[in-house]
């Protein structure tokens, strides 16, 4: 786990706190030190980022490690508590977010519910189509395509149950933060793209809309 926060009390109390969770912790204090643990270490399960650090904004740096291809969770800390910040994190690649003040507790919750949908077991079904949960890609006998952390993540759930009609709530629990709004448009836009991508891949598979019910792959 890194832990990126400027505060040195705050990294402290949070550093040691995960790891008596039994987490293995690195904490740095700004968003250029956290962009060359990456060129050295790969090796992390998520990232706790404060927004507001003295160098850069979290969320540039979440940008950033998006643009190498990085895919490691990232859990925003933010001071912001309005909706314009909270969508802006989440644009920016962002998993997940806690804003301060917060109870510990809250954040080790908060980090398990993250890892577990950071964490599905590979999907694959007849003819060869698979999901790879590290690269997020989704891959067919000849041709693979890169999928965005939250179509991975509505796709995952939807070929877990594949030819079952899966409700529109469990899609959206499945691809975004607890708390996050989701309009109905919003998964609607997801599934077309995600449409496309699968047409790239395996044009004999679709996801068929279920009229105010929800989706189903086939």
């Amino acid at each position: 786990m890194l832990i990126v926060e400027d505060d040195p009390a705050l990294r402290g109390v949070l550093a040691r706190g995960l790891r008596e969770q039994g987490a293995v912790v690195t904490a740095v204090a700004d968003g250029s030190s956290a962009l060359s643990r990456f060129a050295d270490d790969s090796g992390f399960d998520v990232v706790v980022m404060d927004v507001g650090l003295p160098d850069s904004d979290g969320r540039d740096v979440c940008q950033a490690l998006r643009a190498r291809g990085v895919h490691v969770p990232v859990l925003f800390l933010t001071a912001r508590g309005n909706i314009t910040d909270l969508v802006s994190g989440f644009a920016a690649g962002g998993d997940e977010y806690v804003a301060k003040p917060f109870h510990f507790a809250e954040l080790v919750a908060r980090l398990g519910s993250l890892l577990r949908r950071a964490r599905p077991a590979p999907v694959s079904v007849s003819g060869g189509l698979r999901l790879d949960p590290r690269g997020h890609v989704l891959a067919g006998a000849t041709t693979n395509v890169r999928l965005t952390p939250t179509e991975y993540r509505v796709l995952a759930r939807l070929m877990a149950s594949p030819s079952e009609v899966v409700r529109r709530r469990e899609l959206v629990d499945a691809g975004w933060p607890t708390g996050a709004i989701v309009y109905d448009n919003t998964l609607d836009q997801y599934v077309a793209k995600l449409r496309r991508k699968l047409a790239l891949v395996d044009d004999s598979r679709a996801i068929t809309t279920v009229h105010g019910v929800g989706y189903q792959f086939t």
